[in-house]
């Protein structure tokens, strides 16, 4: 399926496994998504896209020196209207979250079918937003007006606000209680404690908050 654009769409990928790389562009053959470079880190496709025109940047969240969500904030912050392209092998709320808060375009998992893959490239280099009803439903409650005028420091504890860092980040209580070396226990109670001092109802709403004031 090719959109109404004739010109051809110059895609970067970045992605720290060959594997997944090699199977992008197999899927990406023989459409009008040409892809013009491929990057292993974060760091790098924020290099490459300072020195070459692309229209799409499709970024894997995890990879070594620097993560796709850190490469997603320094693209936003250097090219404003470049459209990005999320995609990993997790559906994790946390990481859906900050890609929202980010400006990501859409948010893909890599068992998606290629039409989707294909469509949703398509639809971002139109300057489009492509995201699913229940992704925005999972968010939604965060992005909307706050309870708290941001101007109020919540009352977090120095503890609340390593847990919360975590949480933002797509850590799950476990992962985060062998970083902190804490409790499984301990953490979950953390979590539960910041919920309520936030007024949000999920992690995934106490990701956005934290990506709104710059903790992550």
């Amino acid at each position: 399926m090719h959109s109404a654009k004739t010109s051809k769409i110059r895609l970067l990928i970045a992605d720290d496994h060959e594997m997944a790389r090699a199977g992008l562009r197999t899927l990406l053959a023989d459409t009008n998504i040409d892809v013009v470079a491929e990057v292993t880190t974060g760091t790098a496709a924020v290099n490459y896209v300072t020195q070459h025109p692309v229209d799409v940047v499709l970024l894997d969240v995890r990879m070594p020196d620097g993560d796709g969500i850190t490469a997603l904030a320094l693209i936003r912050l250097s090219h404003p209207d470049l459209p990005v392209v999320m995609l990993s092998n997790y559906d994790n709320p946390s990481y859906v979250a900050r890609a929202v808060a980010l400006g990501a375009n859409a948010f893909l998992l890599k068992d998606c079918s290629r039409e989707k893959l294909v469509e949703t490239i398509q639809r971002a280099a139109n300057k489009e937003s492509v995201w699913t009803r229940d992704e925005l439903r999972r968010v939604a409650g965060a992005l909307a007006t706050p309870r708290l005028p941001s101007e109020i420091d919540v009352p977090l504890t120095h503890r609340e606000y390593q847990v919360l860092r975590h949480v933002a980040s797509g850590l799950t209580n476990k992962e985060i209680a062998e970083a902190m070396k804490i409790s499984y226990e301990t953490v979950k109670e953390h979590v539960q404690h910041i919920l309520r001092k936030l007024g949000v109802a999920d992690r995934t709403q106490a990701a956005v908050w934290a990506v709104r004031k710059n903790l992550v």
